[in-house]
């Protein structure tokens, strides 16, 4: 893994210039960098999909009655 992240550092991709693809979505061509869905689907696809950020609470974590503790961690010197 080490060696793809060395030549994917090692290209510009601010230099590529856009190509003209089509849009995996709604099929329209369009001049992007990129393959990918267009940003008129993009912006459809965040509107429909994104969440808002919320806070969970969670039960703390209270073992079953079945398990024991471990008999080395309980040792007493």
């Amino acid at each position: 893994m080490l060696g793809v992240m060395a030549i994917l550092d090692s290209v510009d991709l601010d230099g590529l210039a856009p190509q003209d693809v089509a849009c995996p979505i709604c099929g329209a061509s369009v001049a992007q960098r990129f393959y990918g869905p267009c940003p008129e689907c993009r912006t459809g696809l965040r509107d429909r999909l994104a969440g808002e950020a919320r806070d969970v609470e969670q039960a703390e974590y209270v073992p079953k009655m079945n398990v024991t503790p471990n008999a080395v961690a309980v040792k007493d010197d």
